[in-house]
């Protein structure tokens, strides 16, 4: 087995930074699911926010991660609410992507939605063939965003097709419809 090179024999990145919209590019090219992560202000309004930074950190006990970004109202009142909702898209929730992802007066008022069995947070119900209720275990900011960590306290899943998004546009997952049997895979689940 190889052993990694000692650190101060890595190349200086420092003085060639990667232009952000190459970046871009290349994070673009990546296809990636669509999620919805929405919670409750202050005020008990909706707030939500089309997000594609989503990933599991471990199943035991079950943990997954979004990042947000750090001054948007979304992450103030999902700090402030202390819980939230992860709405997986299917592919004809394309529509629910794109309010969720522009800024947009009453997003909620343009999309069906109603609360979330377990812990009452907004489902997309109309858009989302699963939901994972989440209660807030840790925030780490990272310059203009924040990584947030969730303890999955709920799942609900039906089956559904899974949107995809990658080269700035949505496509449906190729496998087609996704069961809500297979999703379930050692996982307490809901099913409508």
């Amino acid at each position: 087995m190889a052993s990694l090179p000692p650190p101060s024999s890595a190349p200086d990145t420092a003085t060639r930074p990667v232009p952000a919209d190459d970046f871009r590019s290349l994070m673009g090219a990546f296809p990636t699911g669509v999620a919805v992560i929405t919670t409750y202000g202050t005020d008990d309004r909706p707030r939500g926010l089309t997000c594609s930074s989503l990933s599991s950190v471990t199943a035991a006990p079950p943990t997954l991660s979004v990042w947000l970004t750090t001054r948007g109202e979304t992450l103030g009142a999902l700090r402030a609410y202390g819980a939230f909702a992860v709405n997986l898209l299917h592919d004809r929730g394309e529509r629910a992507g794109e309010v969720f992802a522009h800024q947009v007066a009453d997003r909620f008022a343009q999309v069906g939605w109603r609360r979330s069995p377990d812990a009452g947070l907004p489902w997309l119900v109309d858009d989302a063939f699963a939901v994972a209720e989440c209660r807030v275990t840790k925030l780490v900011e990272v310059s203009d965003h924040t990584l947030v960590v969730g303890a999955v306290t709920g799942v609900t899943q039906r089956p559904g097709t899974p949107l995809l998004y990658g080269a700035r546009r949505f496509a449906s997952w190729p496998g087609g419809e996704v069961p809500a049997s297979a999703l379930a895979v050692g996982t307490p689940v809901t099913s409508c």
